[in-house]
């Protein structure tokens, strides 16, 4: 397995891209409503990252149809935006997207809520949000892959959730998708993962249902739904390993202000 050592310069571009897609994160987040298609959220999405210069991580790659996967309810990932598909109240939309920066790539993923969602929704966001930040308390050099997995994974086990298993995280880099693979649950022993090195950078991103872990692709190949028809929550940053503490360089103003810089 060959996993990438960042240098400084391209730290400091992968941080200029984290920023970008944080702030296209918080400002895409705050227009979602009802009545909106999910294709208006991907041209909306779009004309954000364009507009700071940056191209769509996700525009044509593999063959994938827009910039911004945008996948509701029991959509997982990879959800295709469709303008006869109308957000409707008590929804909650995963919003997965990624920008290109001066050849550096970061990706992030959010869900929110469409308008007043259940609470049953908010909690499932919540805690998928939060698992993604007990996988940060063991993301420390010296540490191994997999004790970031496990830390997910039970985190969101224990509240009876399924964790997507046939899905999982990358490296991320001048690539989108780079070594190593992130699971997002624990791998049992002896399988410990790489031992985890300052200058690596990842994409963790937990996916989280309310039911079953089972999921299936619906016809268009790219459309992830789950088995049991669930609701289904994902959060994604793009993180550096450092000499200390993480550097989750897609975080947003909003969550720095929200105090998650001090849960890991």
């Amino acid at each position: 397995m060959s996993v990438t050592i960042k240098n400084e310069g391209e730290i400091e571009l992968m941080r200029e891209a984290g920023r970008i897609l944080a702030s296209v994160h918080q400002n895409l987040g705050r227009e979602i409503k009802p009545g909106m298609s999910t294709l208006d959220v991907d041209r909306l999405g779009e004309e954000m990252i364009r507009s700071y210069g940056c191209e769509p991580s996700f525009k044509n790659y593999c063959g994938y149809p827009a910039s911004i996967c945008v996948s509701v309810n029991e959509e997982v990932v990879h959800g295709i935006p469709r303008a006869d598909h109308i957000l409707q109240e008590g929804d909650i939309v995963s919003l997965d997207a990624g920008v290109i920066y001066k050849g550096y790539h970061s990706d992030a993923a959010r869900t929110v809520g469409v308008g007043e969602i259940s609470r049953e929704a908010q909690w499932l966001i919540e805690r998928t949000r939060l698992s993604f930040f007990q996988g940060m308390k063991k993301a420390v050099a010296g540490n191994h892959l997999f004790d970031i997995s496990g830390a997910i994974g039970d985190f969101a086990e224990s509240f009876g959730y399924g964790v997507v298993r046939d899905l999982v995280g990358h490296g991320i880099g001048s690539n989108l998708h780079e070594e190593p693979e992130i699971p997002n649950f624990r791998i049992r022993w002896p399988h410990r993962g790489i031992k985890l090195r300052p200058g690596m950078t990842l994409a963790v991103e937990p996916m989280i249902n309310m039911g079953s872990p089972e999921v299936l692709w619906l016809d268009d190949e790219w459309t992830v739904v789950t088995e049991d028809l669930s609701l289904s929550a994902h959060y994604e940053n793009t993180i550096l390993i450092t000499d200390g503490k993480p550097e989750i360089l897609s975080l947003t103003e909003d969550e720095k202000q929200a105090g998650f810089l001090e849960l890991f």
